[in-house]
Formats: structure tokens, sequence, C-alpha cells
């Protein structure tokens, strides 16, 4: 009986990590993704520039403007500084769209945005953002948060295995 205790509260160690990660998401969305999608979406160029701005201000009021999602090693997809700097080169271009310009540039810049903005896989329209960067600068920090709480859950598992058998 022992045994099960341990194990059920070793496996209860391992809750936390997945509503962390959860909490994290949803607030990268709430933040950034979703205004990155808004601005790919807008119609006009102040709309875009206004989505778009809201999002640079909590991309740089969390300093996720440089550096690497990866733990163990680095890939181009990861680098945070091209991310932030293509969005903020994004909102520079848009602000220099003068209101005389023709429908047409207008909407060139707004077709040139979204193709920044978003990844289109299989009809599928994803956000670009590197991976991982909902607990970017603490990537190392959830890694082995992550490490540990498997390793609860494992051992948990093998003593409640232990005690039904």
């Amino acid at each position: 009986m022992k045994k099960l205790i341990i194990g059920i509260i070793l496996i209860l160690f391992s809750i936390p990590y997945c509503g962390t990660r959860a909490v994290k998401e949803i607030q990268f969305d709430r933040n950034v993704e979703g205004y990155l999608k808004r601005a790919a979406d807008a119609n006009t160029i102040p709309l875009a520039e206004e989505q778009l701005a809201v999002a640079l201000k909590h991309i740089e009021s969390h300093g996720m403007t440089s550096g690497y999602t990866s733990v163990i090693y680095r890939t181009p997809n990861e680098d945070v500084g091209f991310w932030y700097k293509n969005l903020a080169v994004s909102m520079m271009e848009l602000k220099s769209v003068k209101s005389t310009a023709s429908q047409l540039e207008k909407s060139n810049m707004l077709m040139k945005l979204r193709e920044t903005l978003l990844d289109d896989n299989e009809g599928d329209s994803n956000v670009t953002f590197p991976p991982g960067i909902s607990v970017f600068p603490n990537n190392l920090a959830y890694a082995f948060f992550l490490a540990f709480s498997c390793l609860f859950a494992f051992l948990g598992s093998i003593l409640i295995s232990w005690e039904i058998s």
C-alpha cells in the first residue's frame, strides 16, 4: 500500500509541468500569436499596423528579441533574433506606406505581410514563430522541468505496478 501511495504522489508531481506549459502557450497565444494572426488577416494598413504593434510591444517587453529557443543545438527556425527583426522590419514597412499609395501598392504590402507572418502547410495557415517561444528565455529550465516530471511519472508508475503485481 505504501508503494501505491508514493507512486501516486510521484505521478502527481509530474502534472504541474503540463499545466505550466499549457498556461504559457495560452498566454503567448493571447499576447502575441493572436495579434500576429490578426495583423496577417487585416484588410487595411492601419489595422495591420495596430495589431502588429500590440504583438511587438509584448515581444519587446518580455525580452524576446534575441537568442535561440533550442536547448541542445541550434537550428535556423529557433532563431528568436531573426524572427523579431523580421517582425520589426515588417512594422517599419507598414509605417512607410504613404496614404497616397495606390490600392494595389497597399494590397501588395498586406500580401507581403501575410506571407511573412504565416506559414501555409497543406492549405492550413499557421503563425510563424520559433518553436518553444512561449517559455523563452527559460527553455533550459523547462527542459529540466520536463525531465524531472517524466522521471517522477516513470518512477511512480513502476512503484504502482510493483504494488499491483
